[in-house]
């Protein structure tokens, strides 16, 4: 035994016993400063969609014009000719995105961190972040920290909030984080055989729609970035972030939309590793599917819930925001989502909305991006408006709020 324990314990002279003091321990502020993107091709209207994502066994879609009803998504862009060939693949989208950001203000030489988030990356290894990274190559930037967020959705947002973390902390000056997707191959009618089940149903019930060919009429292509530094624009608007908040739900949902595995009558999951190659193929395991029983049962619900926490926890109400921008993967959600906040009362007038999802489509990780880019980039923000994003993601329903300042 080790005598006088307690007053060894005590003695603040043993070096090894004291916490070490932070050289740098200030919390800055953050700001968005410049936020670009970049959309393949030219838009591609609803009557010319089956010319570039194929027809299934020749056949036009029997239940497109119903879902397009429903999701009110004019245009959208692919990175695909007519052919099924690929333009881009997902990290030259990234790359076109984030050369946008260059500019007499910042030089992407200068760039301390990169993060970005997609549902669809172009391989399973190396990250996809990585494969940006090499993409833009060393004439373009130096070596630097990434980060590579996964999911679907909210991988977007995850990337931002980890190149807010970074500023805010000290950690770097400076960050790019971007959110992307290159869905249109995963779409195409080589991937499917047969059309959505049960379509005949969706003039009574939409949403049945969503099981399986709802996402050939949906999913898009494209990428947009954020600039993020400690300090805001000399001129010109900044939007200062306030805070991100997060929450997932995993704990107590299954799985809603996946791909690369098959989901069992248990609920469970069952990855494609654990399938034979001709399995892989017959069960078309790398489509990307959706439970929309859960969907419709849980994605606004657990919303609504998690907005009414933030607003007690960060003590705002709804006469505080002035922009509202939701990410929708379809209009059909948008009454829903009013009457589910104005249960929560939260009631946000729809003169407040601004969404682009019927010009751009759903582009899933940079939906909220391009939103945010299309807004700060058309003048329409003056100082001291107030933008509360709204981020879903179904994957296995998770959450993200922010709150961002125009300064």
């Amino acid at each position: 035994m080790i005598p006088n324990l307690e007053k060894l314990i005590n003695c603040e002279d043993l070096i090894y016993l004291q916490v070490p003091k932070l050289k740098n321990t200030q919390v800055n502020h953050v700001y968005i400063t410049a936020l670009s993107k970049f959309l393949p091709n030219q838009p591609v209207p609803n009557e010319e969609m089956e010319d570039y994502l194929g027809l299934i066994d020749g056949k036009p879609s029997k239940s497109k014009r119903i879902i397009l009803r429903y999701n009110k998504i004019k245009t959208r862009y692919y990175a695909l000719d007519k052919n099924g060939n690929s333009t881009h693949s997902n990290a030259q989208l990234c790359a076109e995105a984030i050369r946008n950001l260059e500019s007499s203000n910042f030089c992407l030489k200068d760039m301390e961190l990169l993060a970005g988030g997609s549902s669809s990356p172009d391989q399973l290894l190396p990250s996809h972040v990585s494969m940006v990274q090499g993409e833009l190559g060393p004439d373009t930037i130096n070596s630097t920290e990434i980060l590579s967020a996964g999911g679907s959705c909210n991988a977007g947002m995850q990337a931002l909030k980890y190149a807010y973390l970074s500023v805010m902390s000290g950690n770097t000056k400076n960050a790019v984080s971007f959110g992307s997707e290159k869905q249109s191959t995963w779409m195409h009618a080589k991937n499917f055989k047969l059309e959505s089940e049960n379509w005949k149903d969706l003039e009574k019930q939409p949403i049945i729609g969503f099981e399986k060919d709802f996402l050939r009429w949906m999913l898009s292509d494209g990428a947009a970035a954020a600039l993020l530094e400690n300090k805001p624009n000399k001129e010109g608007h900044s939007l200062k972030i306030e805070w991100i908040e997060f929450r997932s739900f995993s704990n107590e949902l299954e799985t809603c939309m996946y791909a690369a595995c098959d989901k069992l009558k248990d609920g469970s999951i069952k990855p494609w590793r654990d399938y034979d190659a001709e399995e892989i193929m017959t069960k078309s395991l790398f489509s990307l599917r959706q439970d929309v029983k859960l969907l419709g049962k849980n994605i606004i619900k657990k919303g609504g819930e998690f907005l009414r926490e933030v607003m007690d926890k960060r003590d705002f109400g709804v006469d505080d925001v002035d922009y509202f921008l939701p990410h929708l993967s379809s209009e059909f959600f948008r009454a829903h989502i009013i009457e589910d906040l104005t249960n929560n009362d939260i009631v946000i007038p729809q003169e407040k909305w601004f969404t682009n999802l019927t010009r751009v489509g759903n582009v899933g990780a940079a939906s909220v991006y391009l939103m945010m880019e299309e807004l700060f980039n058309t003048n329409k923000l003056k100082k001291g408006d107030k933008l509360l994003l709204m981020v879903p993601e179904s994957a296995r329903f998770s959450y993200a709020y922010a709150l961002l300042t125009v300064v």
